[in-house]
């Protein structure tokens, strides 16, 4: 522990990271282990969870929402012990930190939770850099991606930011060189879906109609090719979200959405990850901003962003 004059000294480091939209999402069958094999393209948007990691005295590690959250959390259940995400990420840091501490970290919501945009996986990724650099843990961003990796699919990509192809369960991230601007215009629910409720209802519904699906091994290069070249017609032509059918199944008011947009302006539309949150694509931030309003107007909590930006990075570091 750091000391002054025999007296603990608290440190804070605040960390930002970004939420993602599955630009496509390639879902394979359910394997023996419980699991999926996906093919995915991730891209990283404006919209940044922040965690505030503060030492405190001791070893115990304690979470809290802050007052700064835009999100509307009446009625979201938000663990704040060891079932939340930046818990589990601190408690891990902790294990290969030879000079850990007792932290507190106040997470700033601003991702839609169980959104289908990864803010509880960026609460982790957040907290991984901020507990790092708290106790002087000095690993690298390689090593902090494996531990990363042990926390969930989302993670590593919340750490890397950008834009990334994802394989295996999604943690087997190749960083794309795409990096021109594209502008999203996000439409947040006031429901959220739990991720593997979607997952089941699209075995189910396979199942019912007889697919069978193969195990996807890549992602379309025409995606890529449209990220790298910046061009949204290009883009908007292949957009996919093998969970898109199943989100819409579990809740059918994604369809409406998802029309409203189009019909409002929006170049195309589609789920992000499991949903609820759709992203809708425009040409340029003009017609994002434009597009947002029109939704708001029609009663629509829209959110104009733009990708792809850096992942996680610390934004302060203050000795109390």
């Amino acid at each position: 522990m750091n000391a002054v004059r025999g007296r603990f000294a608290a440190r804070t480091v605040r960390v930002k990271a970004p939420g993602k939209v599955n630009v496509s999402l390639n879902v394979g069958p359910l394997r023996p282990d419980g699991y999926h094999s996906v093919a995915s393209v991730y891209l990283a948007v404006s919209l940044y969870e922040e965690v505030a990691a503060t030492s405190t005295p001791g070893e115990a590690i304690t979470v809290g929402i802050s007052a700064d959250s835009t999100l509307d959390l009446d009625g979201v259940d938000i663990p704040l012990d060891e079932r939340n995400l930046a818990y589990k990420a601190a408690a891990l840091m902790a294990e290969v930190s030879e000079h850990s501490t007792g932290v507190h970290l106040d997470i700033t919501k601003r991702v839609p939770v169980a959104g289908g945009m990864g803010g509880g996986s960026a609460d982790a990724a957040a907290t991984l850099l901020a507990c790092d650099a708290l106790w002087n843990s000095g690993l690298s961003r390689d090593e902090l991606a494996q531990l990363a990796a042990e926390l969930g699919a989302d993670v590593p990509f919340a750490l890397l930011g950008g834009t990334a192809v994802g394989l295996g369960v999604g943690d087997d991230l190749s960083p794309a060189l795409a990096k021109a601007q594209m502008d999203w215009v996000l439409v947040t629910a006031e429901f959220g879906l739990s991720t593997p409720d979607v997952f089941k209802t699209l075995d189910r519904l396979r199942e019912a109609e007889g697919l069978d699906v193969e195990e996807p091994t890549a992602v379309d290069p025409k995606i890529l090719q449209a990220l790298r070249s910046g061009d949204p017609d290009a883009l908007s032509r292949v957009l996919v979200n093998d969970l898109q059918r199943a989100s819409i199944e579990l809740a059918p008011t994604l369809r409406d959405t998802l029309g409203l947009g189009e019909s409002s302006g929006a170049i195309a539309g589609i789920v992000s990850g499991s949903g609820p949150t759709i992203a809708l694509l425009a040409h340029n931030p003009e017609a994002a901003e434009g597009l947002a309003e029109e939704l708001r107007h029609k009663g629509l909590t829209a959110l104009p962003v733009h990708g792809p930006v850096p992942g996680a990075r610390i934004i302060s570091d203050t000795l109390l």
